[in-house]
């Protein structure tokens, strides 16, 4: 299903139908088996409070494949990534005719063993590390100083593991429970590999006046070796905060979809399906939010369809 985007901007692509076999079909996500690679189509669909809306961003899809290809670059001299290519000219044949729909918007990966752990990093103090902040001065159960606030840099980032549901929220977990999971050598290869891609992400996104307050990875593996999976430090994954907003006012206002969050509760909406149709401003603005952090990332704005 495609609809033309606000003002007459690219189209909203809601659904894919490849005639192709559907690996998986993600709220965002239109997954195809290639055999031993797959075809992640990044669609424009938008979820909030885990109820995918009936509204699409226009070029959201397109962001977040487009980041994705980006970090993953940048990843690759770190550890090996899944990600084979972005470029339409380099799929096979039916494909490539189906480049209206996939340009820009799709890639190529390996086909791994998903490892079904979250591995989120935090920064700053935000969404559920601010809750457990204030409810018992800690952070996945590491004690943090007193005094802190909401937005608040941590004193060093924190590594706070969940499991992957497939469906609903996912459910944070210690660390000690992931090793239960896993293994324990898996568990400290996950936790130091999250810190470090951290490290490098916040580093690069501060330079572009940017601060990575939170983010989450995927991992596989590729017979024994673990391999970085699924997206990279979108603004679906990560809470990008603008540097000098958050140093003059304390700011966390994120460029993701949190303008969405915020109409549906004041809307009353009782965040059960279906979910509300979203006015022309929301979606304009939610647009720009993921178009301006493409933009601050990338060095440069995305290119029209």
């Amino acid at each position: 299903m495609h609809e033309r985007g606000a003002e007459g901007r690219s189209p909203v692509v809601m659904e894919t139908d490849l005639s192709l076999p559907r690996f998986s079909r993600g709220k965002v996500r239109d997954i195809y088996d290639l055999g031993d690679q797959l075809l992640i189509v990044a669609t424009d669909r938008l979820s909030a409070f885990d109820v995918v809306l009936p509204t699409g961003i226009p070029d959201k899809g397109r962001v977040l494949t487009g980041l994705s290809a980006f970090w993953f670059d940048r990843v690759a001299r770190m550890m090996p990534t899944h990600f084979i290519t972005a470029d339409v000219t380099a799929f096979p044949r039916p494909l490539r005719e189906r480049r209206a729909l996939l340009d820009g918007r799709s890639m190529i990966v390996r086909k791994l063993r998903r490892i079904d752990i979250e591995c989120v990093v935090r920064g700053y103090l935000a969404g559920s590390a601010w809750k457990e902040y204030a409810a018992a001065g800690s952070v996945g159960g590491t004690p943090l100083p007193r005094g802190l606030r909401l937005g608040s840099r941590l004193p060093a980032p924190v590594f706070t593991p969940a499991t992957k549901a497939a469906s609903g929220h996912d459910e944070n977990i210690s660390e000690a429970r992931m090793a239960e999971i896993v293994g324990d050598a898996l568990t400290r290869w996950l936790r130091e590999a999250s810190l470090a891609i951290y490290r490098e992400a916040a580093g690069f996104a501060e330079r572009c006046g940017l601060l990575l307050a939170d983010t989450k990875f995927e991992f596989g593996l590729d017979g024994t070796t673990v391999v970085l999976i699924d997206e990279a430090l979108t603004p679906d994954s990560s809470r990008f905060w603008d540097a000098a907003a958050h140093a003059a006012t304390g700011s966390t206002e994120s460029y993701d979809k949190q303008v969405v969050r915020d109409y549906l509760e004041r809307v009353g909406w009782n965040k059960q399906p279906p979910a509300p149709a979203l006015p022309a401003e929301v979606v304009g603005m939610t647009r720009a939010r993921y178009l301006e952090a493409y933009r601050r990332l990338t060095g440069e704005p995305l290119a029209a369809a």
